[in-house]
């Protein structure tokens, strides 16, 4: 049984609102949790205390039993120091441009340097 550490979305329409859950990997978004863990109000401003609250003793029981966070349930628990900060990549890679894109780039460049 893989554990993740993942949101489960509340609130209503328009409105969201988050629980941070300890849920079997192959359960529904919303569907059943083993435990609940925290919560996450995307609505308050970014430097308010109660945006993101966790149970930081029951996150590390859970994450020494084998429980794995989302991309970002991670962030929280990095900023909260609960785990190593994880990486990410600020800008999609999907913006590039592709291939062909960049090589025609370059080889206009190559023309306009020569």
């Amino acid at each position: 049984m893989g554990l993740k550490i993942r949101l489960a979305r509340a609130g209503a329409k328009k409105r969201p609102y988050y629980h941070i859950v300890i849920a079997d990997s192959r359960s529904p978004r919303d569907g059943r949790f083993i435990e609940r863990v925290g919560s996450y109000n995307p609505m308050l401003p970014a430097d308010h205390a109660d945006r993101v609250r966790l149970v930081n003793d029951r996150i590390s029981h859970w994450i020494e039993h084998g429980a794995v966070a989302t991309d970002r349930v991670a962030r929280f628990l990095g900023k909260a120091e609960l785990i190593p900060m994880p990486k990410w990549n600020e800008q999609p890679h999907q913006s590039a441009p592709k291939k062909k894109a960049q090589e025609r780039a370059k080889e206009a460049a190559a023309a306009a340097g020569a």
